[in-house]
């Protein structure tokens, strides 16, 4: 019987943070404490939540265009204007999607050919290479640095490139890292990437979770609007996971062959999800500074409670990660994963699930109430303490 599978969908392995998440819900144990996901605690604000309701008590219950809602198209292009300096015409440069990672799908479908190579710095998030694979094109991984506080490095992209090179994707501030990219980094890749036309793919999703230092987008850049596909959406700044929206702003002759696989595929993102994100645009600012500066507490407390367990942790400027080494424990990131999960019941996500050189280090999302990371913790650094004894009676 012939095989019914397709041989590039079977080569892609499953999601490592899945992995865990699913093993927690199987454990079934309320004394669990999972910091494996990247969703924000917080409930979407209410005045937003209340206009999506609005929507459907009136009755918007129809498809919009594939591009989306022109009003939401329009305080988008706002939107980028106001916090990044770049505006898009909302007719022929903005398309809403089903979450930051259709976007990420439909952009690489439309720019890719079968064999272009894709420049992809990793740790990263894990769509990327999936993505990339599924657009015919060939991934091209980029190991990125502790020393360099996990920043790409124009010197990095130049030994990557290749004649094949067409996309490099530029994942800050980053998951899983925290790492962000400053305006004089960006400067440097831009350079690169004009002066080697290769197109960008700028996934901005945690731009508005920033602490201490101003999200630059490389779009913004002389030069780099033409070249640049920028990635935002919901889900992380307003705390709209489950709403499923997302969008994509770039040069037109992109977001057309965009929008014509979006038609095919989706048609169109979720009506009340597009008016709540109108409202979410217009009004939720404060909504995102408040969730800002919860995190940002939140991130103080677990660079300072890692460093104290005798971990290194260098301290993440953006997003809602940390991402500590376990090096000095002399165990694999998976294998710390594991024995903790058993021993104290803590979930975390082993670095490797964004790449081979998250070995040796842990993704800790702080997308978690002050309380429930403090408690988390306490078991954590028992759980090292242990495993540092271990090591020292070994050397005795």
């Amino acid at each position: 019987m012939r095989n019914p599978l397709s041989k590039t969908i079977t080569g892609i392995k499953p999601s490592g943070i899945r992995k865990y998440f699913d093993i927690v819900t199987e454990m079934n144990d309320p004394d669990v404490i999972s910091l494996g996901v990247g969703e924000p605690d917080f409930d979407t604000p209410w005045h937003i939540r209340e206009e999506g309701i609005y929507s459907l008590e009136k009755g918007r219950t129809f498809y919009t265009s594939n591009s989306g809602l022109k009003e939401l198209r329009e305080e988008i292009s706002n939107y980028t204007y106001r916090h990044l300096g770049v505006s898009y015409d909302p007719v022929h440069e903005i398309i809403v999607t089903v979450g930051g990672s259709e976007a990420i799908d439909i952009g690489l479908r439309a720019m890719l050919d079968p064999g272009d190579e894709v420049l992809i710095p990793m740790p990263g998030y894990v769509s990327y290479v999936p993505c990339t694979t599924l657009a015919g094109g060939v991934p091209v991984i980029i190991n990125l640095k502790e020393e360099n506080e996990f920043r790409l490095t124009k010197e990095e992209v130049l030994e990557a490139l290749t004649p094949k090179t067409k996309v490099l994707i530029l994942p800050y501030p980053n998951n899983p890292t925290g790492a962000i990219m400053e305006r004089k980094d960006l400067e440097a890749i831009a350079e690169v990437c004009i002066e080697n036309d290769i197109y960008v793919m700028s996934d901005e999703i945690y731009g508005a979770l920033t602490y201490g230092v101003e999200h630059v987008s490389i779009a913004a850049l002389p030069g780099m609007k033409e070249r640049t596909i920028l990635i935002n959406g919901f889900s992380k700044a307003f705390a709209m996971t489950g709403w499923r929206l997302g969008y994509a702003c770039g040069p037109k002759v992109i977001l057309e062959q965009m929008t014509k696989i979006h038609q095919f595929a989706i048609m169109c993102a979720p009506t009340t999800s597009q008016y709540a994100a109108v409202e979410a645009l217009r009004h939720g600012d404060e909504d995102v500074e408040r969730m800002r500066e919860a995190y940002d507490q939140r991130r103080k407390f677990l660079v300072h409670t890692f460093r104290k367990m005798g971990l290194e942790c260098f301290e993440p400027f953006g997003a809602f990660y940390v991402f500590p080494s376990i090096k000095s424990l002399n165990m694999t990131s998976d294998e710390f994963a594991q024995e903790l999960l058993m021993a104290e019941k803590v979930a975390v996500v082993p670095g490797t699930a964004f790449g081979d050189c998250g070995e040796g280090f842990l993704r800790i999302s702080y997308a978690y109430s002050l309380e429930e990371l403090k408690e988390a913790t306490d078991r954590i650094a028992r759980f090292v303490q242990f495993k540092q004894e271990q090591i020292a009676g070994e050397l005795l």
